[in-house]
């Protein structure tokens, strides 16, 4: 005598998935609220203190960026004044810190230590400035042409000429781009930076002697 199988299949319940995972999802959304208001207090509040902060602890330091003799204390600080170098690294994302890179790449150029000069510049972020940013750029050049990286000197003047176009950063560092290349023996290179400087900058210092280092590179390229 066969049985008569009298399994029947329970119909799924609506809501199961909210029911089962309720407490995660009540996690998951507190989560949320808390990150959002922990980003509204970090972005509105946090940051700002602690730029203020960090201006007021680099006022002095600010002092000694232009005296050789005052590097040490403009890198270290002085009794309760942060230096650059602190500045640097506890305050990241403040414009303090942001400045504080460009004025370390500066000040370790001076004193010859091209590598620590090419880890300051490298984490200094552009702003926007037509000054800053590419003479950020045309310092991390003049690094790597001390470490004798002479491609990526190149490519550092060129971008820093072509950043922010004007009469007082960008010839220099066209010239620098000019010089290099023929370091390079790229003399078409080093004949269109000077090229630039005779066209577009003929006012410029650099531009008194550039009829010489036009005929210099042209001797080698015709």
């Amino acid at each position: 005598m066969s049985t008569t199988d009298t399994t029947t299949t329970q119909p799924v319940r609506k809501g199961t998935f909210f029911e089962e995972n309720g407490k995660s999802l009540l996690f998951i959304a507190v989560a949320i609220l808390a990150l959002g208001a922990i980003a509204l207090y970090y972005f509105a509040s946090y940051l700002p203190n602690r730029a203020d902060e960090a201006a007021a602890k680099m006022f002095k330091s600010e002092q000694y960026v232009g005296v050789d003799s005052l590097a040490n204390k403009a890198i270290n600080g002085e009794g309760g004044n942060y230096g650059l170098e602190k500045i640097a690294e506890e305050y990241d994302n403040t414009k303090s810190a942001n400045l504080a890179n460009l004025y370390l790449g500066g000040i370790y150029l001076r004193k010859g230590e091209y590598k620590k000069a090419t880890e300051a510049l490298g984490k200094y972020t552009a702003t926007g400035s037509p000054v800053a940013d590419p003479l950020a750029l045309g310092l991390l050049g003049d690094a790597y042409s001390e470490l004798k990286d002479y491609k990526q000197a190149a490519t550092y003047y060129k971008k820093a000429a072509d950043k922010a176009s004007n009469k007082f950063t960008s010839p220099m560092f066209l010239k620098k781009l000019g010089l290099v290349n023929e370091t390079l023996k790229d003399f078409k290179g080093a004949e269109e930076a000077y090229e630039k400087i005779k066209s577009q900058y003929p006012d410029s210092q650099e531009a008194t002697m550039i009829d010489e280092y036009l005929a210099r590179v042209q001797a080698q390229t015709n």
